[in-house]
This record gives C-alpha cells, sequence and structure tokens, in this order.
C-alpha cells in the first residue's frame, strides 16, 4: 500500500469508480435493459461527469475507445478477469500485462482476486507480479477483493467482507473493492481491518434511487472511501442524477434524502 491521494483516480481522499467490465464478467445480459449501453462510448461519456474520479474497462475496450477520452477520464485497466460462460471453481485469466496497461495511459490498474476458490494461490501468486510490476510504473492497485468457492456459504457475511479488507491490505493493494457487509457495524470493522488502506463499496445490482444512495451513504459513514459502480448508475435512464447525488454524498457527505432533493 502506497500513500495515494494525489493520484488521478482519488479526489478529496475518495474514489467513485465507474466500472464497465460488465461485458466480459456478466456478458451482454447486463445491456439488455439499455440496449444503447452495448457501445461503450455511451458510458465514456457518462464517465465525463465530474464526480467520476476513473472508469475501470478491460483491454480491448481502453484500446478501441479510451484514446477518444484520454483528456476528460482516467484509466483504471483490469488486468484480469473470467466470462461468465466459465463452470468451474473461481478463478480468472491475466488478460493484460502492467506494462501495457501503462502504455495504453492507464492512470490505475485493478485485479480480482476470489479468495477462498480452489485457485486462491495461483492468484495471489499472480497478483503479486501485477502489484510489484504497477509500482514500477507508480500505478495504484484496486483489487477486487471477492471472497467465492466452495468452502463459502455466504459471501458477505461481516466476517468475511472483513477478510477481504485485510486481504487486500496484507497482499499489497492500495483500494480494495467489496461487497457491503449488511451493516454500518460490520462496514465500519471491515474499514478497521484494512488499516490506512482504502476500501470502496461494490455498486451491485441496480436497486432504487433511496436505496442504492442510503446503502453508499451508510458506508461512508462507517469509513468507506467511496464506491465502484457500475450497473446502479449506467443502467438507469438518468446517469447523470444519480452521479450528481452520488457526488454529494461521497464528496460532500451530505444524506441520500438531501442528495436526491437536489
Amino acid at each position: 500500500m502506497l500513500p495515494i491521494d494525489d493520484s488521478p483516480i482519488v479526489r478529496d481522499g475518495k474514489s467513485l469508480i465507474l466500472a464497465m467490465d460488465h461485458g466480459l464478467e456478466h456478458g451482454p445480459v447486463d445491456f439488455e435493459d439499455v440496449p444503447e449501453k452495448l457501445d461503450p462510448s455511451t458510458v465514456f461519456e457518462t464517465a465525463t461527469h465530474d464526480a467520476v474520479t476513473c472508469m475501470a474497462v478491460q483491454k480491448g475496450i481502453a484500446e478501441g475507445y479510451y484514446p477518444s477520452y484520454e483528456d476528460d477520464v482516467n484509466l483504471l485497466l483490469k488486468v484480469n478477469g473470467t466470462s461468465n460462460l466459465w463452470m468451474g471453481e473461481y478463478d480468472s485469466a491475466v488478460n493484460c500485462s502492467v506494462d501495457y496497461a501503462a502504455e495504453l495511459g492507464a492512470d490505475a490498474v485493478g485485479f480480482t482476486l476470489y479468495g477462498g476458490s480452489n485457485h486462491e494461490v495461483e492468484m495471489a501468486e499472480e497478483f503479486r507480479d501485477v502489484q510489484e510490476d504497477a509500482r514500477e510504473h507508480d500505478l495504484p492497485v484496486v483489487m477486487w477483493s471477492y471472497p467465492r468457492g466452495q468452502g463459502l456459504k455466504n459471501d458477505t457475511k461481516p466476517e468475511v467482507i472483513s477478510y477481504a479488507t485485510r486481504l487486500g491490505l496484507e497482499l499489497g493493494a492500495d483500494i480494495a473493492k467489496v461487497k457491503y457487509p449488511g451493516d454500518p457495524d460490520a462496514m465500519e470493522h471491515a474499514c478497521r481491518a484494512a488499516g490506512d488502506m482504502k476500501v470502496v463499496m461494490s455498486g451491485g445490482s441496480k436497486t432504487s434511487d433511496y436505496e442504492f444512495l442510503s446503502t453508499v451513504e451508510s458506508a461512508v459513514n462507517a469509513g468507506a472511501k467511496g464506491l465502484a459502480v457500475g450497473r446502479n448508475v449506467w443502467q438507469r435512464e438518468n446517469p447523470t442524477r444519480i452521479l450528481d447525488a452520488l457526488e454529494r454524498v461521497i464528496f460532500e457527505e451530505e444524506t441520500a434524502d438531501a442528495a436526491l432533493e437536489e
């Protein structure tokens, strides 16, 4: 872990990561209700909002679309990922090198680690290489810390999420993205387990504006340093409205109620 408050992906100590790695991880199903979002340019346009500190995409999207937005969007390049067609124990292929991410203009790199998977050892070794290569390029490392596997029956239990944040700290991530563990006390413990490393909440499946913003408010009040969100922004008919509200909740620390009133 390194101090990253001066990084382009951090604003006032916090981050709002707009994720669009769903085309690989989930497939086109996530775009069925918003078919126009199949075009990555539409989401890059959304990422130009002032609240968004960076956009997370896979290599192919970065190659094809980021050059048109490099002046307005900070790039977080995911260097591993796997499709929803894969039916084996949780694993993720490393599909981009850190050197190539830097060549593409990345401001940070992201890596998914499935703690508890039968492939955890190999994934941790892969993360070691990514993390150490990122240090050579002065790039922050964001870990998608998602405990999953045959031995885990509940991947959002408080003790599991606290373990997820601790894995990020122990292995050298600068930010860990984790699921919300269900209540503020559990989130607070998960943030304490992370030491000085930043923790951001995973946005998850689309919910109502108020339910989503209330959860973000709860996470921030418990010590989370922001949000990594995809569907709860770009699946909405008006993503600008929800980003306006998120800016107030995350960076101005307003309540969900107040943010929705404006």
